[in-house]
Protein backbone atom coordinates (compact mmCIF):
# COMPACT_ATOMS: atom_id res chain seq x y z
CA UNK A 1 0.00 0.00 0.00
CA UNK A 2 1.77 3.06 -1.13
CA UNK A 3 0.92 6.89 0.99
CA UNK A 4 2.26 10.03 1.45
CA UNK A 5 2.34 11.82 4.55
CA UNK A 6 3.34 15.73 4.61
CA UNK A 7 3.45 17.26 8.10
CA UNK A 8 2.60 21.13 8.58
CA UNK A 9 3.73 22.85 11.48
CA UNK A 10 3.20 26.00 12.40
CA UNK A 11 5.60 28.90 14.78
CA UNK A 12 5.99 32.28 14.98
CA UNK A 13 7.79 32.47 11.55
CA UNK A 14 4.35 30.77 9.92
CA UNK A 15 3.94 27.19 8.51
CA UNK A 16 6.51 25.01 7.30
CA UNK A 17 5.69 21.63 5.36
CA UNK A 18 7.94 18.53 5.04
CA UNK A 19 7.43 14.98 4.11
CA UNK A 20 7.39 12.21 6.90
CA UNK A 21 8.35 8.77 6.42
CA UNK A 22 6.55 5.86 8.75
CA UNK A 23 7.83 3.28 7.51
CA UNK A 24 9.13 1.19 10.73
CA UNK A 25 7.35 3.03 12.75
CA UNK A 26 5.66 0.81 15.50
CA UNK A 27 3.00 2.68 16.83
CA UNK A 28 0.78 5.81 16.74
CA UNK A 29 3.16 7.69 19.43
CA UNK A 30 6.11 7.06 17.45
CA UNK A 31 3.95 8.15 14.45
CA UNK A 32 3.91 11.39 16.65
CA UNK A 33 7.35 11.34 18.00
CA UNK A 34 8.57 11.81 13.73
CA UNK A 35 5.95 14.44 13.67
CA UNK A 36 7.12 16.25 16.65
CA UNK A 37 10.85 16.05 15.31
CA UNK A 38 9.96 18.20 11.96
CA UNK A 39 9.86 21.16 14.03
CA UNK A 40 10.15 20.41 17.96
CA UNK A 41 8.93 23.94 19.26
CA UNK A 42 5.87 24.22 16.92
CA UNK A 43 2.82 25.75 18.61
CA UNK A 44 0.80 23.17 15.95
CA UNK A 45 1.60 20.86 14.04
CA UNK A 46 -0.25 18.40 11.84
CA UNK A 47 -0.06 15.48 9.28
CA UNK A 48 -2.08 14.38 6.86
CA UNK A 49 -1.34 10.92 5.73
CA UNK A 50 -3.07 9.83 1.89
CA UNK A 51 -2.79 5.71 1.59
CA UNK A 52 -4.02 4.82 -2.16
CA UNK A 53 -6.48 7.53 -3.11
CA UNK A 54 -8.41 5.86 -0.75
CA UNK A 55 -7.86 7.01 2.87
CA UNK A 56 -7.17 10.00 4.82
CA UNK A 57 -5.71 10.21 7.98
CA UNK A 58 -5.08 13.40 10.11
CA UNK A 59 -2.66 13.90 13.24
CA UNK A 60 -2.68 16.85 15.41
CA UNK A 61 -0.31 18.11 18.20
CA UNK A 62 -0.92 21.33 20.16
CA UNK A 63 2.32 22.53 20.96
CA UNK A 64 3.81 19.08 20.66
CA UNK A 65 1.43 17.42 23.26
CA UNK A 66 -2.22 16.09 23.32
CA UNK A 67 -2.30 13.84 20.09
CA UNK A 68 -5.65 13.71 18.26
CA UNK A 69 -6.22 11.73 15.25
CA UNK A 70 -9.47 11.58 12.59
CA UNK A 71 -9.41 8.32 9.84
CA UNK A 72 -11.75 9.09 7.18
CA UNK A 73 -12.74 5.32 6.83
CA UNK A 74 -12.13 2.36 9.80
CA UNK A 75 -11.42 0.18 6.73
CA UNK A 76 -7.92 1.79 6.90
CA UNK A 77 -6.95 -0.31 9.41
CA UNK A 78 -7.98 -3.84 7.43
CA UNK A 79 -6.34 -3.06 4.68
CA UNK A 80 -3.04 -2.24 5.56
CA UNK A 81 -0.59 -2.69 8.52
CA UNK A 82 0.39 1.62 8.49
CA UNK A 83 -3.55 1.80 8.56
CA UNK A 84 -3.97 -0.36 11.27
CA UNK A 85 -0.93 1.57 13.37
CA UNK A 86 -2.93 4.76 12.95
CA UNK A 87 -6.44 4.26 13.12
CA UNK A 88 -6.59 0.70 14.87
CA UNK A 89 -7.27 1.80 18.19
CA UNK A 90 -9.92 4.18 17.02
CA UNK A 91 -13.13 2.99 18.46
CA UNK A 92 -16.21 4.47 17.58
CA UNK A 93 -17.69 5.82 14.18
CA UNK A 94 -17.86 9.57 13.47
CA UNK A 95 -21.21 10.19 12.08
CA UNK A 96 -23.43 11.86 14.34
CA UNK A 97 -22.81 14.79 16.42
CA UNK A 98 -24.54 14.77 19.67
CA UNK A 99 -23.30 17.53 20.85
CA UNK A 100 -24.66 20.40 18.59
CA UNK A 101 -27.13 20.67 15.89
CA UNK A 102 -24.87 22.87 13.62
CA UNK A 103 -24.75 20.11 11.29
CA UNK A 104 -28.42 20.87 10.23
CA UNK A 105 -28.68 24.44 10.83
CA UNK A 106 -25.38 25.68 9.12
CA UNK A 107 -24.96 23.13 6.71
CA UNK A 108 -25.87 25.38 3.37
CA UNK A 109 -24.34 28.18 4.89
CA UNK A 110 -20.67 28.44 4.75
CA UNK A 111 -19.42 26.84 1.49
CA UNK A 112 -22.24 27.74 -0.74
CA UNK A 113 -21.64 24.20 -2.38
CA UNK A 114 -24.99 22.20 -2.61
CA UNK A 115 -24.26 20.50 0.96
CA UNK A 116 -27.96 19.96 1.57
CA UNK A 117 -27.26 17.11 -1.32
CA UNK A 118 -24.66 15.56 0.11
CA UNK A 119 -24.75 13.25 2.77
CA UNK A 120 -22.69 13.92 5.64
CA UNK A 121 -20.37 10.89 5.42
CA UNK A 122 -20.11 8.08 2.88
CA UNK A 123 -22.46 5.41 3.10
CA UNK A 124 -19.83 3.17 2.48
CA UNK A 125 -17.24 5.04 4.31
CA UNK A 126 -16.62 4.51 8.85
CA UNK A 127 -14.54 7.70 9.83
CA UNK A 128 -13.20 7.03 12.68
CA UNK A 129 -11.82 9.48 16.05
CA UNK A 130 -11.76 13.41 16.16
CA UNK A 131 -13.32 14.97 13.50
CA UNK A 132 -13.26 18.04 15.32
CA UNK A 133 -9.65 18.32 15.32
CA UNK A 134 -9.54 21.21 12.86
CA UNK A 135 -12.22 23.19 14.36
CA UNK A 136 -10.51 25.72 15.66
CA UNK A 137 -8.74 26.59 12.78
CA UNK A 138 -11.63 26.64 10.12
CA UNK A 139 -12.73 23.12 9.69
CA UNK A 140 -15.77 21.83 11.16
CA UNK A 141 -16.07 18.22 11.87
CA UNK A 142 -19.09 18.44 9.53
CA UNK A 143 -16.98 20.00 6.58
CA UNK A 144 -14.08 17.20 6.87
CA UNK A 145 -16.72 14.74 6.73
CA UNK A 146 -18.93 16.50 4.33
CA UNK A 147 -15.35 16.73 2.34
CA UNK A 148 -14.21 12.95 2.90
CA UNK A 149 -17.80 12.12 1.69
CA UNK A 150 -17.94 14.12 -1.47
CA UNK A 151 -17.91 11.43 -4.83
CA UNK A 152 -15.01 11.98 -6.63
CA UNK A 153 -12.82 13.66 -3.75
CA UNK A 154 -9.51 12.06 -3.08
CA UNK A 155 -7.64 12.05 -0.04
CA UNK A 156 -4.86 14.48 -1.90
CA UNK A 157 -8.14 16.93 -2.65
CA UNK A 158 -9.22 16.85 0.95
CA UNK A 159 -6.02 17.75 2.13
CA UNK A 160 -5.59 20.79 -0.63
CA UNK A 161 -8.59 21.75 0.20
CA UNK A 162 -7.68 21.73 4.15
CA UNK A 163 -4.35 23.67 3.46
CA UNK A 164 -6.10 26.10 1.56
CA UNK A 165 -8.09 27.02 4.30
CA UNK A 166 -5.45 26.90 6.78
CA UNK A 167 -2.76 28.68 4.39
CA UNK A 168 -0.45 26.50 3.78
CA UNK A 169 -1.59 24.78 0.84
CA UNK A 170 1.68 26.18 -1.51
CA UNK A 171 4.44 24.26 1.04
CA UNK A 172 1.88 21.27 0.77
CA UNK A 173 2.11 21.55 -2.87
CA UNK A 174 5.53 21.90 -3.51
CA UNK A 175 6.41 18.82 -1.50
CA UNK A 176 4.09 17.20 -4.24
CA UNK A 177 6.78 18.38 -6.50
CA UNK A 178 3.29 19.68 -8.28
Amino acid sequence: MSYFAAAVVRDGGGWTAAEVNLRGATDVDEVADRLRDVEPDADLSLLFVEADDAYLVVLRLDEGEDLRVFGSDSAYAEESRLGALLVGDLKGSVTGFDDTEEPRASASAGSGDDDSEQPAVDPEADPVGDADLLADLGISAQRLLRLCAHEGMLPADVTAEVCQVLGCADEVEELRGV
